[in-house]
């Protein structure tokens, strides 16, 4: 049961306008979202901070983006970013392989060099306490720019908010979500627990 009910609702024209991201990212608007229009500047500020994160500006993809999140929310173990995530994930292209294999990205050849280094730097960088290692750090700046570089942790931070935000607030999960994760999640027996 959530801590708060999302509101069903959009009544702020601003806050209605920016959902639209996240009808093309998931397909629908996340209870997250709607349990934040109870303040609409939390809403609103949360919405442009995600579009922003989300542009692709150097060698990041949507895609991986997508994909980048997923770990952190792993990492975390927040379950309702984990089924958003690989949902978004699927939505912008992602194969079936990659998809049911990132959680073991280290170990898996559909994943370059270059992205096990964005996601083990995710992994790392999401944990608590923060323990990215100096071989991480010296493997990303090797593989990726300063300005990419930027864009993985904007991920990893939006994400940071996500996760507490939706695991403290036991947000309830949308059946499109589970659906995704249900299938998509198979090999690490994905469940929704209090998200149900």
């Amino acid at each position: 049961m959530p801590l708060v009910d999302p509101l069903i609702d959009i009544t702020d024209p601003q806050v209605k306008e920016l959902v639209d991201f996240f009808n093309e990212t998931l397909g629908f608007c996340p209870n997250s979202v709607l349990t934040m229009q109870r303040r609409p500047n939390i809403a609103k500020a949360f919405v442009q901070l995600n579009m922003a994160v989300m542009e692709n500006h150097g060698e990041l993809t949507s895609e991986f983006k997508r994909l980048i999140a997923f770990i952190s929310s792993n990492a975390t173990g927040c379950r309702y970013c984990q089924a958003h995530t690989i949902r978004a994930a699927e939505r912008y292209g992602s194969s079936e392989q990659r998809l049911s294999n990132v959680w073991d990205f280290a170990n898996q050849d559909c994943f370059s060099d270059k992205e096990k280094a964005a996601l083990r730097f995710a992994q790392e960088a999401s944990l608590v306490p923060v323990n990215v290692s100096k071989d991480t750090e010296k493997d990303l700046h090797y593989h990726w720019s300063d300005e990419d570089v930027v864009e993985i942790m904007g991920v990893i931070a939006l994400f940071g908010y996500l996760n507490r935000w939706n695991d403290v607030m036991a947000t309830s999960i949308e059946d499109d979500a589970s659906s995704s994760a249900l299938k998509l999640l198979r090999k690490i027996s994905w469940q929704p627990g209090k998200h149900a």
